[in-house]
């Protein structure tokens, strides 16, 4: 699988071959969903809350006495059944959505997901710019015809580079390490620098050590 290269300034340069160890994987469709969705749970906040029966204000005189009114007995119009009353089995905002995933195969998937995406992935030099202004990033990002959602992995970003690119929407900035399943399967075009390819491969094919445990008697 070959990439075209760029200049920093965006003026195309030629091409290079991507490595196969991480451009070149096979698919797993499941594993790959299964990378997608933990990332999604890992962000996912637990702000929803609800009152219950014991939070509601109020509530604290028995509605009416136990007997003699036909009616069926209540100690509390904060019980769940009533208007106004508690909500049972609702969020408690203690809620833990994170899910955890071998690192072995987290490597894999992104490999998998940066195989999948091999086609629009594009190389630059480097990410910089000489002065603080959007429309210089807007402008190489044209030249190498970057368009849609476009994701820019640096081993290491230029301070004007990222503040000057920050605030394009569909524009995302993501260290080599910071990379996810669901940044690069929902990018459009992913733009690498040199350094960043060379960083990755490293990351990516490092081999799993199993260490073997023993029981001491």
């Amino acid at each position: 699988m070959k990439a075209l290269t760029y200049t920093k300034s965006g003026t195309k340069k030629g091409e290079i071959t991507l490595p196969k160890a991480v451009f070149g994987v096979e698919a797993n469709a499941d594993q790959l969903k299964d990378a997608y969705n933990r990332f999604l749970s890992n962000i996912r906040t637990n702000n929803a809350k609800v009152l219950r029966r014991g939070e509601v204000s109020g509530g604290g005189k028995k509605p009416w006495r136990q007997k003699g009114t036909g009616r069926a007995r209540f100690g509390s119009s904060r019980n769940p059944i009533w208007r106004h009353g508690g909500v049972a089995f609702g969020p408690t905002g203690m809620e833990n959505y994170t899910k955890g995933m071998p690192k072995s195969m987290i490597r894999s998937s992104l490999k998998q997901a940066l195989s999948v995406k091999a086609d629009a992935i594009k190389i630059m030099e480097n990410f910089s710019v000489s002065e603080y202004k959007t429309k210089n990033v807007i402008s190489i990002l044209d030249k190498i015809g970057a368009e849609g959602f476009v994701l820019i992995v640096a081993s290491q970003l230029d301070a004007k580079f990222i503040a000057s690119a920050r605030n394009i929407a569909g524009v995302k900035l993501l260290a080599v390490k910071q990379l996810n399943v669901a940044a690069i399967l929902d990018a459009d075009v992913i733009v690498f620098d040199s350094a960043a390819i060379t960083e990755l491969e490293g990351w990516l094919s490092k081999a799993t050590k199993t260490a073997k445990a023993g029981y001491k008697k």
